[in-house]
């Protein structure tokens, strides 16, 4: 499989077990925060135009740093993968992401999102590319669906004069999540190129480009006389520390840890998101919307654990698909 390849040719020398709890401090911690500081990014800049150009910057990065340290040219057919990817993943998935977080915090953001794994076990359980799930797993899938019912109910109903509307953010965020797991399904069979740095300064530079078409195709207007300090230092973090550094920590803990270890990104940054947001943004979390965070950041562990248990989980190696699992 390609995941155990990836593994034997990328093993290194043992790393020390500082560089590892760094590793895995760096990879919670960043992931964790993207959600804050994309709300401190578009709130200057068009959120198209925001994601799209810290994509593709990210992206032209990656590919030209893993070049110039010996990675092979990818072939050409790869780029079709990676502009299908891109599409779905960054484009579906993280530009669903920065619009909703026009209409819903931050931390409730990244909770939704987290059900992104719910939906590959569902999904991939519909098509017949998985077997039916065990008990365990449904149980999961039904606890992160009532949690998402809950977190829903009072976003339901508009108030007069209300411009930032929770249950908007909450709806594109669903099928955000979905486009994302499609993708995800997607990108495991296809065709990408043998470094995983240069596969995912692909799909950057693609889902970058895709999102910054669909910023100009829908009217943003980029306004100089506007933008802060504080929207361009969030998007130079996003850019720096949140797609090449953090997927740089993915990588080294995915060549020297247990997968199952490393999986555990997928419901600690939701928990990271949420303490952010309380902290630096002044979001405030209901007892409703508390129980809701509880059901489905839960239910994400158990599905996840129970398909490691099978053996047949791993982890993405895709930068755009493993910062949303």
């Amino acid at each position: 499989m390609r995941w155990r390849h990836f593994r034997a040719d990328l093993r290194v020398r043992q790393p020390t077990r500082f560089s590892i709890i760094a590793a895995f401090a760096a990879l919670y911690l960043i992931w964790g925060s993207t959600y804050l500081f994309i709300r401190f990014a578009i709130d200057t800049i068009p959120p198209f135009l925001m994601a799209g150009s810290r994509y593709l910057t990210a992206g032209l990065l990656l590919y030209i740093i893993a070049r110039a340290q010996g990675a092979k040219r990818p072939n050409p057919v790869t780029w079709r993968s990676a502009a299908i990817i891109g599409g779905f993943l960054l484009l579906g998935g993280n530009g669903g992401v920065t619009l909703s977080e026009k209409f819903i915090d931050t931390g409730l953001a990244a909770v939704v999102v987290a059900t992104v794994p719910i939906y590959i076990a569902l999904i991939s359980w519909i098509t017949g590319s998985a077997p039916r799930p065990r008990p365990l797993v449904f149980a999961g899938l039904a606890g992160g669906f009532l949690g998402v019912g809950i977190l829903m109910a009072p976003s339901l109903h508009f108030r007069p004069g209300e411009t930032r509307h929770p249950g908007i953010g909450m709806l594109i965020l669903l099928v955000s999540s979905f486009l994302w797991s499609v993708g995800s399904l997607y990108s495991r069979n296809a065709k990408n190129a043998d470094s995983p740095f240069v596969a995912a300064g692909q799909q950057m530079i693609c889902g970058g480009m895709l999102l910054l078409i669909t910023g100009f195709a829908s009217n943003e207007r980029f306004q100089l006389h506007a933008l802060t300090a504080l929207s361009v230092w969030a998007w130079i973090y996003l850019v720096l520390i949140g797609a090449i550094v953090g997927f740089t920590a993915y990588i080294f803990l995915l060549r020297h840890c247990d997968p199952a270890k490393v999986s555990t990104y997928a419901y600690v940054n939701p928990i990271v998101a949420v303490i952010l947001g309380a902290l630096f943004a002044g979001e405030k979390l209901s007892g409703r919307s508390l129980l809701a965070t509880a059901l489905i950041i839960g239910s994400v562990a158990i599905v996840i654990t129970a398909q490691q248990f099978t053996g047949k989980s791993a982890p993405p190696i895709s930068a755009a698909l493993a910062e949303a699992d």
